[in-house]
């Protein structure tokens, strides 16, 4: 695809070729995002960040990628502070705000939501995650994740054996995933779920017509145990009717390091797209794993930084730019990374 100037609203965009390239650039921008160096190549540009549904990681991390480039952020947090709650359209406020900024991330409860905000806006448009429909970016940076994590284990993401686990019908994480990973070849998923929160069947047709074996189970022990990758995810709860319709799944299936220990491989990859659910009815993926060093959840977090800067400098047509406006950093960076 074409990436100067082009929306990022779904992963039917990307070629593998495409994913190889947003990749190369990620690589290219640790030194920035793990404050090696500093960078202004997007001094004076400004990121529209429209929320409008509960976010904390991706949010500030497009914020934060884009203030890594030199850039400034607006934001925009939730329908009760923005024009939306006076009744203003979606198009509407895509034709004003697009006058304001020079890329939008945004987000909002309703599947096709984004695309139908795109259609309105003047500049580039990034899909933060719309409803139960898809979060491109958040699938890329699992993708890059678990590429980094099978490359120290001397694996290509060919041949991956992954594990699904949980919410898988309004989980828009996982779908996105799917779709990422039917532009790989001979890859295992293992769908694990409720019978009533499983895998979109149209998804599960995809990755069998590319190709891809699929297991569809309710049982977490057996189904994890020949895999390179478990990826938990939490129940939406913000996707039902009630709590007390959420609360009827929640704490179904949960990894701790017992179940790991018995039935992972001994280098089984731990990730969940955050936020995880400690709470006691829930602990989805208990914190008990968090002296594991196969647990990715937070290099996984980190990574949002580097595919986002990634995606806007490619938007913005700013790549070969980036060095040439970096400089050392002069402020004290501890030990974080």
């Amino acid at each position: 695809m074409e990436f100067v100037g082009s929306h990022i609203l779904s992963i039917d965009q990307f070629a593998r070729t495409d994913i190889d390239k947003i990749f190369a650039v990620a690589a290219k921008m640790e030194p920035y995002a793990q404050r090696e160096r500093a960078t202004s190549v997007l001094n004076g540009a400004i990121l529209g960040n429209m929320f409008f549904e509960a976010s904390t990681r991706t949010r500030v991390s497009f914020g934060c990628a884009f203030n890594l480039l030199g850039g400034e952020v607006r934001e925009t947090t939730g329908f009760e502070s923005s024009a939306l709650a006076k009744g203003e359209s979606l198009h509407d406020t895509a034709r004003v705000l697009s006058g304001y900024s020079d890329v939008i991330a945004m987000r909002h409860p309703q599947a096709g939501s984004v695309s139908d905000f795109a259609s309105a806006s003047r500049v580039p448009v990034v899909n933060g995650g719309d409803g139960v429909n898809e979060h491109p970016t958040q699938a890329l940076l699992d993708l890059y994740t678990i590429e980094k994590e099978m490359r120290g284990r001397k694996r290509e993401l060919d041949g991956l054996r992954i594990a699904m686990i949980g919410d898988l019908k309004f989980g828009r994480t996982v779908h996105s995933l799917v779709k990422l990973l039917c532009r790989y070849r001979d890859v295992e998923l293992h769908l694990i779920s409720p019978a009533a929160l499983c895998m979109p069947e149209a998804l599960v047709e995809m990755a069998r017509s590319a190709g891809h074996t699929v297991q569809i189970s309710e049982n977490l022990e057996s189904s994890i145990a020949h895999v390179d990758i478990a990826y938990s995810t939490r129940i939406q709860e913000e996707r039902f009717g009630s709590r007390a319709e959420a609360d009827l799944y929640r704490g179904k299936f949960r990894l701790n390091q017992s179940v790991y220990t018995q039935h992972c491989e001994p280098n089984t990859v731990i990730m969940h797209p955050l936020p995880r659910d400690s709470r006691a009815d829930a602990n989805e993926l208990s914190t008990d794993l968090d002296g594991n060093p196969n647990l990715a959840i937070f290099r996984q977090a980190d990574n949002g930084i580097v595919i986002r800067m990634a995606l806007f400098a490619m938007i913005l047509d700013v790549v070969e730019q980036v060095d040439k406006h970096s400089h050392p950093v002069r402020w004290y960076t501890g030990s974080r990374f």
